[in-house]
């Protein structure tokens, strides 16, 4: 076999920042768009972590997952105000003196206006020293990065924009591919049979997940692999487990 072919998948975790996440006044939907977007490239997300706008919080997070991941993207924290604290916390995680970019400070004079970058504005044009910069094509101030750590904003646009110019330069790994049959079975009459099947194929992940629609319960039985024959197969003995326990499988995708 190839060296190239046999190279694990490469891996990912996702930091959220910010008080206003774990206050519950803002509802995150960045991990979500950064975990579709990781599947579709092969990088499997393996962790995500919310800590809240601390700075020791912030530096601890950083410097284990980095450390256990192929990659970490971080969200929030990187605006204008005095509690946009994740570009310090993340140099001194890495042992960084922060500088004024100028090339940020440029862009941002192009989009405010010549005399209108007042000082919490220049505040995102700070980075840690040698951070190689992540375009921000919505409003101009730039995320960046550090050895294997992303720093985006938490605005979910802005962070999808930046995300979209980040990916081209991820190393990838085969798709990972998806198949979901539902069933009105429970999960205790599923588990015994369902675990045996895994227990087979032992390189697709099986999950089972409840769910109550119009009156009904029932369970979505999501298989997950980068091998299209291999999860094919999965799938189908699946679906025979079901009509084996006198339901009927419907496939979800």
């Amino acid at each position: 076999m190839p060296a190239e072919a046999s190279k694990p998948a490469p891996t990912a975790a996702v930091l959220i920042i910010g008080n206003e996440i774990l206050s519950g006044r803002t509802q995150d939907v960045n991990l979500n768009h950064i975990a579709g977007k990781l599947t579709a490239l092969g990088i499997r997300l393996l962790e995500a972590r919310v800590v809240p706008d601390i700075e020791a919080e912030i530096i601890d997070a950083v410097r284990t997952l980095s450390g256990r991941y192929s990659y970490v993207f971080t969200t929030g924290g990187i605006g204008p105000t005095h509690d946009d604290i994740t570009t310090d916390s993340i140099a001194k995680a890495f042992g960084l003196p922060v500088v004024v970019d100028p090339t940020i400070a440029e862009l941002l004079e192009r989009h405010y206006g010549a005399g209108k970058v007042t000082p919490g504005r220049l505040r995102m044009a700070r980075v840690p020293q040698g951070a190689m910069l992540v375009d921000n094509p919505v409003s101009a101030a730039s995320g960046f990065r550090i050895a294997n750590v992303f720093v985006m904003a938490g605005v979910p646009a802005i962070m999808r924009a930046m995300f979209d110019n980040v990916a081209p330069t991820l190393a990838t790994g085969p798709a990972i591919l998806q198949r979901s049959i539902a069933c009105h079975l429970g999960e205790s009459l599923l588990a015994e049979p369902l675990e045996a099947i895994q227990l087979r194929h032992p390189d697709v992940d099986i999950g089972s997940y409840p769910w109550f629609r119009q009156g009904a319960f029932g369970v979505s039985l999501v298989s997950r692999g980068t091998d299209a024959a291999l999860l094919e197969q999965v799938t189908e003995e699946i679906a025979a487990m079901i009509r084996d326990l006198g339901g009927e499988p419907v496939f979800e995708s």
